[in-house]
């Protein structure tokens, strides 16, 4: 069974909550190197960049379309990714 546009979204959730809480501080970045925080930062955007991609090449191809769904059921996702670049962008 194939997934669905909201199962893909589901599944770049941890990566939303990881860059908000990053950014807000309350994520645990003790032991790390700025360096290192920006990595995984940018290991999490390109994550949700690449769900956000999603999409069938063809009709028999049953990649959910994410890439075409509302922009309203994207909204999270989207906005984790220019705070993530921020942050990058703040902190290198």
């Amino acid at each position: 069974m194939a997934q669905t546009v909201t199962e893909c979204l589901a599944a770049g959730t941890d990566s939303v909550n990881l860059i908000d809480g990053v950014k807000a501080g309350s994520w645990d970045v003790l032991r790390m190197t700025q360096a290192e925080i920006n990595e995984m930062v940018q290991r999490n955007v390109d994550h949700l960049e690449i769900i956000l991609e999603y999409a069938p090449v063809d009709s028999d191809d049953d990649t959910p379309n994410v890439k075409g769904a509302a922009d309203s059921k994207k909204t999270t996702h989207v906005a984790a990714i220019a705070t993530g670049k921020t942050y990058i962008t703040d902190n290198s």
